[in-house]
C-alpha cells in the first residue's frame, strides 16, 4: 500500500509539472529536457487506449494458437503501460520541477541521468507504438 501512495504521489507531482509549465527561456541542458518531455507528452495520450485495447483483447484468448497471440499482444500493452508508469515515477524522482520547468543547470551526475532518461522515454515511446499498433492490427476486421 505505502508502495502504491508513493508511486502515486511521484505521478501526481509529475503531472502537476508538466501542467504548471512556465514559458522561461531555457538554459544549457533544456533543449534535451524539453524533448524528453516533449516524448512523454506524444505518448502519454495514447494510454488512454490501453483499458479498451486490453479488454478486447482479453474477451479473445483462449488456448489457440489465436488465442494466444491476443494473450501476447494484452502482455505487451500491459508491459508498455507499466513501462511508462516506471519511467514516470523514476524520471520524478530524478530531477525537481526547477531542472524540468525551468532549465535549471544540472549537476553532471543528473545530465547523466538526463541522457540516461532521453534515452529510456524513446524505448517506451516505441514500446507504447508497437504494442498498439499490434493490438489494433489483431482486432480489427480483415
Amino acid at each position: 500500500m505505502k508502495r502504491i501512495l508513493s508511486f502515486l504521489s511521484a505521478v501526481v507531482v509529475l503531472f502537476a509539472v508538466i501542467a504548471c509549465k512556465k514559458n522561461k527561456k531555457p538554459d544549457g541542458n533544456a533543449d534535451q529536457m524539453n524533448q524528453v518531455m516533449a516524448i512523454h507528452d506524444e505518448v502519454m495520450p495514447k494510454m488512454s487506449a490501453f483499458g479498451k485495447l486490453v479488454k478486447e483483447l482479453k474477451s479473445k484468448e483462449d488456448s489457440t494458437a489465436m488465442g494466444l497471440e491476443y494473450k501476447k499482444a494484452r502482455e505487451d500493452l500491459q508491459a508498455a503501460h507499466n513501462n511508462m508508469m516506471d519511467w514516470m515515477k523514476g524520471f520524478g524522482d530524478r530531477f525537481d520541477s526547477d531542472e524540468i520547468l525551468n532549465g535549471k543547470a544540472l549537476s553532471e551526475e543528473k545530465q547523466a541521468w538526463l541522457d540516461e532518461e532521453e534515452q529510456k522515454i524513446k524505448e517506451v515511446r516505441q514500446d507504447i507504438n508497437s504494442s498498439i499498433e499490434k493490438a489494433e492490427a489483431l482486432l480489427s476486421p480483415n
